[in-house]
């Protein structure tokens, strides 16, 4: 099993991938290095030193490093050594029809996306006292999501019940009058790289509530791009995912012809057909932060869109805290309330 690890062409130290400067920085020597210029050294190199595989169980590699054994599961790329801190990338994994074609790489730095947690969780005045502690919010990682994304052309109808109601008064009574009409619609439409999570590792629902990343930024897939970061595999394969796909793009499309009724007190929709044509399916990563935070045995997850930004997760509440709370602003209350009663009576009697 042949793993990767960028080093610094200067000094040899481990150099990821800096999301702020797009660049591989290395923060022991100074050094900064484009894409181009690890490729060309990195081939040097294999000119002279032959690749070394290590024969080692399925789930074993040897860390380039330190010569420790990291232990990752099936679907994982790319991960980090425990002993050196090295990060690895499992070439062998991302062969043939695990190579994605694209990525989008990080923009926001581990810093940045702690700076957007935190903000994210003040004002949660309920949230559990060692819910935001360093130890905690150091464990955000960045991760890169393996999605599957879809073209397809879609031949669709829908037929509505609308209806438009009118009142008005005459003498002692109020009238209502409701008219009802049966509504067709029908359209072509197109769409592109409608993304799904091609991973049973991450909740469906949270990869959807950091959309959408900004496809205009890709690159074509280079294993560079993993250093410093996490990554995972598809386990959920294109024909597969594709359901989910296609429950999105039907949705949207009855959305769409819904919102063309107008001028109607109700829309109501009855019946559609929707006929979908898969044009294109793409592999492909996106990068994500990731924070996983323990309290009272139930993990809370939050995500952050690694291109924009954009966070999600609940912060669970105290409920301690929110009952001292309520005390609190009660027994201030009743002591105003009472401050007020004297100061009235004192004002009266001096009357």
């Amino acid at each position: 099993m042949e793993v990767l690890d960028h080093n610094c062409p200067k000094c040899g130290a481990k150099l990821p991938f800096n999301p702020a400067s797009g660049r591989w920085d290395c923060s022991y020597c100074g050094g900064s290095f484009a894409l181009e210029d690890l490729e060309e050294f990195e081939k040097k190199q294999n000119e002279s030193d032959s690749t070394k595989e290590v024969d080692i169980d399925a789930d074993l590699y040897e860390c380039p490093n330190c010569g420790a054994r990291i232990i990752a599961d099936e679907t994982t790329t790319a991960t980090f050594c425990v002993y050196c801190g090295s990060s690895s990338i499992i070439k062998n994994k991302l062969k043939d029809e695990f190579r994605p074609l694209k990525i989008i790489p990080f923009k926001n730095t581990k810093e940045e996306a702690i700076a957007k947690f935190l903000k994210f969780k003040k004002g949660k005045i309920f949230a559990p006292k060692d819910f935001g502690t360093k130890e905690n919010i150091e464990k955000l990682t960045g991760v890169y999501i393996p999605f599957w994304t879809y073209d397809c052309d879609v031949e669709a109808n829908i037929n509505a019940d609308a209806s438009k109601i009118s009142s008005w008064r005459s003498g002692d009574y109020r009238y209502t009058k409701t008219d009802t009409y049966s509504v067709d619609r029908a359209a072509n439409m197109s769409f592109e790289r409608v993304p799904v999570d091609g991973s049973t590792k991450f909740d469906d629902n949270t990869m959807d509530s950091i959309e959408p990343f900004n496809y205009d930024e890709f690159k074509e897939f280079n294993m560079s791009y993993l250093s410093g970061f996490l990554a995972e595999k598809y386990d959920v394969d294109k024909v597969e995912a594709s359901k989910r796909a296609h429950e999105r793009i039907v949705t949207s499309t009855i959305d769409e012809l819904k919102s063309t009724i107008k001028g109607y007190s109700t829309v109501t929709v009855k019946d559609h057909n929707v006929k979908i044509d898969t044009k294109k399916a793409e592999y492909i990563l996106l990068p994500v932060w990731m924070l996983n935070i323990k309290y009272k045995d139930k993990l809370h997850l939050f995500a952050m869109n690694g291109q924009t930004g954009k966070m999600v997760g609940n912060i669970p509440i105290d409920k301690k805290k929110m009952i001292l709370y309520s005390i609190g602003c009660f027994l201030a209350s009743t002591l105003i309330s009472s401050v007020v009663v004297i100061i009235v009576k004192l004002l009266l009697g001096g009357i």
